[in-house]
């Protein structure tokens, strides 16, 4: 549904099923009011529970999201199911007295009355704020950022790298923290939300001790359209995500739990058929485009969402946003940690699928940028550790270490095309990582750099940098520089030649008011990869 505000800005809603994308598209090109409009809502209270968003930025705009829901928890949110008119307003100052832009977009039930609005006319390179009305409630104010125009010269950006946020594992103090960064965006890898059931009162083994969750979840294992609903409305209800969504644009992408515990592709880890699995994949992406501030080119189509997209900040840094869930080959040997046999290598199984894989080779050949981030799912560093210390060495299946020949071809075509100036950042580990990549083990010079996120809260208060795993990793693989099992987040700040990373460690998750600390910072100098400590 589109309407037309001051300047002309362009406010669309998603409207209708993830089950019929045709529809969908029809939606969006109409422009008349719908019949079932809900002209006089009412609502027991405030129905911006679940906060504010902006996510991908361009040149001229971003997009602002909200979801109605004035009861999050109970059925459809508290709402009836009727299409809403929902105003909103975009202004250069966070007073909200300089509006430059505003407009109406519905909120349909058929997407859980989530509003997207594209916001598009405004200027280049500065921040704005925004906020939603409907009836007599206003949302919180939230913050916006467009990006540099391309091939401006840009000298800085910030920005944090952050992912699986486990409600019942750990408070939410990272995020707290990151609200309160000077950054241009935020990328989240995913694990945004875990699909498993309430975990129950009692005690459960975690790192070999017995763990009892902080916070539970509410319901079963999510297989629905409305249990995933009501997850995502859990999760986003909690003030320290919501600090850190108003704070700043981000970039989003989902890993394995916003569907399921380490699916690929077409298959889940429960060996449920195919087709029947694609309908739980189905309704899981709908639900995740509904929380997040996503565009409209990332509406899913049945089972399928695009969400591999790029975006650049001038002349300084081109972002590659991958996939490396829908398209990939089933995990080899049971989706097991094990050695590196045949399968790992076959050239017929690929993490990102041929048709990405050469998206992205293009764009990065293409790229004039100074600095080119490679932003994902899962470990690139091919890391080895033994169970004990005769043990054999045994590697992940899941990340790319169990997809070795896509992992060669890329960091190949990295080394031969943009050598010097691409920067991986990675996820879903629950600790800490950061190290050189190497194309074959016994090479001299790195093709690139990574630095892996530790957990929100996944994990809860970790177990430091001394524990087995740490030091079985520290010493197979002399090209990690650091490793640490705590929660926290990355925040890079990168300058024309050099890159720098700092791995944010909290103390403790398990108690409110955690202290953020840095673990280790490392630089990566243009030109030459390979990280060193500062």
């Amino acid at each position: 549904m589109v309407f037309f505000g001051r300047r002309d800005l362009v406010a669309g809603l998603m409207a209708g099923s993830a089950f019929s994308g045709f529809l969908l598209r029809r939606a969006f090109a109409a422009q008349n009011q719908p019949r079932n409009l809900e002209k006089n809502p009412k609502f027991v209270s405030t129905p911006f529970t679940l906060g504010v968003a902006s996510g991908d930025p361009e040149e001229d705009g971003f997009v602002i999201w909200t979801r109605l829901a004035p009861m999050p928890l109970e059925e459809a949110g508290g709402m009836d199911l009727k299409p809403i008119l929902v105003n909103w307003e975009v202004s250069e100052d966070e007073h909200m007295s300089r509006v430059v832009a505003r407009g109406q977009a519905l909120a349909h039930p058929e997407l859980a009355h989530s509003v997207h609005v594209e916001v598009a006319g405004l200027k280049a390179a500065r921040p704005y704020w925004y906020r939603f009305r409907v009836a007599d409630y206003q949302s919180a104010v939230g913050r916006g950022q467009t990006l540099p125009a391309a091939g401006d010269s840009v000298d800085r950006i910030r920005f944090a790298v952050a992912g699986c946020q486990h409600y019942e594992e750990g408070y939410y103090t990272a995020w707290r923290a990151i609200a309160q960064e000077s950054v241009d965006f935020v990328y989240h890898y995913g694990d945004y939300i875990y699909e498993g059931k309430d975990s129950g009162p009692g005690y459960r083994k975690m790192n070999g001790q017995p763990f009892k969750v902080l916070r539970r979840h509410i319901g079963p294992e999510c297989y629905s359209l409305d249990e995933y609903r009501r997850r995502y409305a859990q999760y986003k209800m909690d003030p320290d995500l919501q600090a850190a969504h108003a704070a700043a644009p981000w970039f989003v992408s989902f890993d394995d739990h916003e569907v399921d515990n380490n699916w690929a592709g077409d298959t889940d880890q429960d060996g449920t058929p195919e087709e029947v699995f694609l309908f739980r994949r189905a309704v899981a992406m709908q639900a995740y485009y509904e929380h997040m501030p996503l565009r409209r080119r990332s509406l899913p189509d049945g089972s399928h969402m695009q969400i591999y997209r790029t975006a650049q900040y001038g002349d300084l840094l081109n972002m590659f946003v991958l996939d490396t869930r829908q398209y990939r080959s089933d995990q080899v040997y049971g989706d097991k940690d094990g050695p590196q046999r045949e399968d790992v290598w076959a050239s017929n199984r690929s993490i990102m699928g041929a048709k990405q894989e050469q998206w992205l080779f293009n764009g990065l050949a293409q790229s004039d940028t100074r600095w080119n981030l490679l932003a994902h799912q899962v470990m690139m560093l091919n890391l080895a550790h033994r169970k004990s210390g005769s043990a054999q060495l045994e590697y992940s299946m899941d990340q790319w270490s169990g997809y070795l020949y896509s992992r060669k071809r890329l960091l190949e075509f990295v080394q031969a095309h943009c050598p010097g100036n691409v920067v991986n950042v990675t996820g879903d580990a629950h600790r800490h990582f950061a190290g050189d990549l190497l194309v074959n083990p016994d090479d001299k010079q790195p093709a690139s750099v990574e630095f892996l996120a530790t957990s929100i809260t996944s994990g809860s208060d970790g177990m430091g940098d001394d524990d087995a795993f740490s030091q079985s990793v520290r010493h197979e693989n002399p090209w990690l520089k650091a490793t640490t099992d705590k929660r926290g987040y990355v925040l890079c700040d990168v300058g024309r030649d050099q890159w720098r990373g700092d791995l944010k460690i909290v103390d403790q998750v398990m108690q409110s008011g955690g202290v953020t600390s840095t673990y280790a910072s490392f630089v990566t100098e243009r030109g030459h990869p390979g990280l060193q400590r500062v």
